[in-house]
């Protein structure tokens, strides 16, 4: 039997900043050729596993440990993380954060100069390496140039160009969006089929990493594994809600319908499902008994409107072409399209950053052309996806009332308006607590408050619920709807298709700097040819209802997501 390439034996870690263990007694074993997917709530010691494999645990992030781990049969505390870097090629979440060269050629060769390679073989090896990951067109382009698909093509072949023996993932779907994500899945499985090299995958997003095999998942909680089983037996099971990850859609959907899930029907993937007669038609009775559920919108007034907006950052290029839609007072929409089709363009536009080229932008039918930024600032708040580019006090009081010093309030009126505030964002026990104390879903409650206090009539966020947890997404979202049923019109540019379907009626799609769609969340995903021309991609209860025979795929989409809200909310009671 072959040696394995990771191997853990009891093995424990401690940061050295910390108190307690992040790790412990893990027992793990990950052969050639295998793709592993680990996966947990956040702070189940996922991440603090890979920095061990890669070799960033000790060199970057010091500690102590216990136990025994081996990587391609080497002890990482005995050896160089140059070494271990040969063994073990990582492609990061943030894949900005990992450019070294001013052009994708360089960037790719980084590690052969390192090496020193001769000048002839280095070309040959980058340009070789450069096709096997289809980014061979773009060797002259400078990596800010590219969309988020080609970063994470690039940044693979920068650590293929040394013939590694693991390719390590940490978090490779949370920025890119749904098509650039399955582009993402089928180039590690292609590259994997190519190099023979072992897989290994950390990621929240278990059914969009499952459009290809996967051996095994490993189910991490609290520092330990709980469970490591092939991918068939383990969706049979349901210990994933019960440890922060969402189960895939199509899944949800049989369980509802009271299909049971057995290795027999081939549970990996929507398009795997072998499903008899009989349950399909379980599953169309479970459709028929949901008639009528969800409701139509009452009629409210438009309280944004975007009318024939046109804009380019240089004269050449227009990122927005003659763009015009309304929202209406209270509404919570999704604003959603592939990365650089003009959705944060959209936005820098609608807060001032920027100003139309031609057109305007109107807020309850006045037009705000004239208005400065902190004035819009005061109706239009906009959360930026990482809450610590935002904030910049150490403490939570003193980040909320900022934003209010500026104005003619008394001491009594702020303090006032910040405990109220607080209280509405759940943080009101936390007020002297340092943000940095705070998990990174409270940073981003304590943005929302941030914004929150000046009281504006709309809300923008980019990508609320980028990079969470099922547990850490679900607390995020219900919070903000919380918001909107208090009346806060909700704006929110995401790639999260299960958060659009969910908590928005309403999805804006945009495409190269067009508006392709403005129409509800579950039609969305059940064109085939807005998907294709929006670079999404089918929601599988679209494949699961038709390959039931039910002809409406949007309808029986509108009353899984009804259904399971009414489910959600019987659970909380």
């Amino acid at each position: 039997m072959a040696q394995p390439i990771i191997s853990f034996k009891d093995y424990g870690f401690q940061y050295r900043a910390q108190a307690s263990p992040t790790l412990h007694h893990i027992n793990l074993d990950i052969y050639p050729g295998e793709k592993v997917l680990i996966a947990g709530a956040s702070g189940s010691g996922k991440s603090t596993i890979g920095s061990c494999i890669n070799g960033l645990i000790p060199y970057a992030y010091p500690g102590e440990n216990t136990g025994q781990l081996l990587v391609g049969g080497k002890d990482p505390k005995k050896e160089s993380i140059f070494t271990l870097s040969q063994i073990v090629g990582t492609v990061l979440q943030d894949t900005d954060g990992q450019f070294i060269g001013l052009t994708v050629g360089e960037d790719i060769a980084f590690a052969l100069e390192n090496d020193c390679v001769p000048q002839d073989e280095m070309k040959l090896t980058v340009e070789e390496t450069a096709k096997l990951v289809d980014i061979d067109h773009h060797l002259e382009y400078a990596p800010h140039e590219l969309s988020g698909g080609q970063k994470q093509r690039v940044s693979l072949a920068g650590v293929m160009v040394e013939n590694v023996k693991v390719l390590l993932f940490d978090e490779p779907l949370a920025n890119l969006d749904p098509a650039a994500g399955r582009t993402t899945i089928e180039l590690i499985d292609e590259v994997q089929e190519r190099t023979g090299a072992a897989v290994i995958i950390i990621e929240h997003r278990l059914e969009d990493v499952l459009w290809r095999k996967v051996d095994r998942i490993v189910l991490m909680d609290e520092g330990r594994i709980v469970a490591d089983m092939p991918t068939k037996a383990f969706l049979t099971d349901t210990m994933l809600l019960e440890h922060g990850i969402r189960e895939p859609l199509y899944l949800t959907a049989l369980r509802y319908a009271g299909v049971p899930i057995r290795e027999e029907l081939e549970p990996q993937h929507v398009e795997s499902l072998r499903l008899s007669g009989e349950h399909k038609e379980q599953v169309r009775a479970w459709y028929r008994d949901n008639e009528g559920r969800g409701g139509a919108d009452a009629q409210r007034r438009d309280i944004l409107s975007v009318e024939n907006v046109s804009f380019g950052y240089t004269p050449e290029v227009q990122n927005l072409k003659n763009v015009s839609f309304s929202i209406k007072e209270g509404e919570m929409v999704s604003i959603v399209g592939k990365n650089g089709a003009g959705k944060s363009t959209l936005a820098k536009l609608v807060c001032g950053f920027e100003k139309p080229t031609s057109g305007r932008i109107c807020l309850a039918g006045r037009d705000l052309s004239d208005d400065t930024i902190k004035e819009r600032a005061s109706q239009i708040g906009y959360v930026m996806q990482n809450p610590n580019q935002m904030i910049s006090k150490p403490l939570i009081w003193d980040e909320v009332e900022m934003a209010l010093l500026a104005g003619n309030m008394s001491v009594e009126e702020r303090k006032e308006r910040v405990e109220e505030t607080l209280k509405i964002c759940g943080l009101y026990p936390f007020r002297k607590w340092p943000v940095s104390a705070l998990s990174y879903g409270q940073k981003k409650r304590v943005t929302i408050a941030g914004i929150l206090v000046q009281q504006p009539r709309i809300i923008i966020l980019d990508e609320p619920t980028a990079g969470q947890d099922y547990h850490h997404y679900t607390e995020i979202m219900e919070f903000l709807k919380g918001l909107n049923e208090q009346g806060f019109t909700i704006i929110m540019i995401t790639h999260d298709m299960h958060l659009m379907l969910e908590y928005t009626p309403r999805a804006i799609v945009f495409s190269e700097g067009e508006l392709l769609a403005d129409t509800t969340a579950a039609h969305v995903l059940n064109d085939p040819a807005l998907v294709q021309r929006a670079n999404l991609k089918e929601t599988s209860l679209y494949t699961l209802s038709m390959s039931c025979g039910i002809e409406n795929p949007q309808e029986f989409t509108k009353r899984f997501i009804a259904y399971e809200e009414a489910h959600r909310k019987g659970q909380e009671g």
